[in-house]
């Protein structure tokens, strides 16, 4: 055969050879999506019980960085002091620190033989809270900060015009920035729920203890249970939509 012959049969093989993996792929995900569907319609134990306690250790997290992100974030936006610049490139540097570093250096710091190893948060679901909290601390941080920065400055000026003290007119503008404040715990809950490496560093995916849904994910995928990591994925990415979705419903009221 001629090498004019023979090309067109080689693309014609390659592309039947991708439709049959496509096909076989399809299938398999279709047979899993609708195990998955019973699985969450039967209410199985096993899920509801990983599902409640992601959304109580993020949940955690998220209260925990609140209570230092949101003062340094209003600091940040409304205060003007020598190295401001350089804090702020710092938290937003943070922004990319692979998650894996992070856990390995809480894995040093928790575990026994490490510096904090004598208040057990090593394989402890407050370990792994507090783990997420580090995590997305520079993600509320940012968010608030440049929420803050956004408002416009004559309002704090004349709260302060008005008579209100240096702290009052602080929280005026917060006020303002409210908005923005939420989309910054939102993004910060949603970022911790989805975290995989220092969930799995410092709490190891002990099964009734540690286990939540994206370690769950990553173990039933090894094992080759695809109908309840799909099933485990749905409900993820069904609690990060519906809070974000809620999330924008909040601000519209709020404007």
């Amino acid at each position: 055969m001629k090498t004019a012959e023979v090309i067109p049969l080689l693309i014609l093989f390659f592309f039947l050879a991708i439709f049959v993996v496509f096909v076989v792929l399809v299938e398999e995900f279709a047979e899993g999506l609708m195990e998955a569907f019973r699985l969450i319609a039967s209410g199985d134990p096993e899920i509801l019980g990983i599902t409640l306690r992601s959304i109580y250790i993020s949940g955690t997290a998220t209260v925990f960085s609140i209570l230092w992100c949101i003062p340094i974030g209003v600091a940040l936006g409304l205060r003007d002091f020598v190295g401001k610049q350089f804090i702020k490139g710092f938290f937003n540097a943070l922004l990319g620190i692979p998650t894996v570093a992070l856990g390995l250096i809480l894995y040093l710091m928790f575990s026994s033989t490490g510096p904090l190893g004598s208040l057990n948060l090593f394989l402890n679901p407050l370990g792994v809270s507090i783990g997420q909290a580090i995590l997305i601390t520079p993600i509320i941080i940012s968010f608030i900060t440049s929420a803050v920065e956004a408002v416009d400055p004559d309002i704090r000026n004349l709260a302060i015009t008005l008579g209100a003290s240096e702290t009052e007119a602080s929280f005026v503008v917060l006020k303002e920035s409210t908005s923005g404040v939420v989309l910054a715990v939102v993004a910060g809950f949603n970022r911790a729920i989805a975290e995989l490496g220092v969930v799995l560093m410092i709490g190891q995916n002990l099964r009734g203890r540690t286990r939540v849904l994206t370690t769950a994910i990553a173990l039933e995928t090894t094992r080759g249970n695809i109908a309840l990591s799909i099933a485990l994925a749905i409900i993820l990415l069904g609690i990060v939509i519906s809070i974000s979705f809620l999330t924008n419903l909040l601000q519209r009221r709020l404007k």
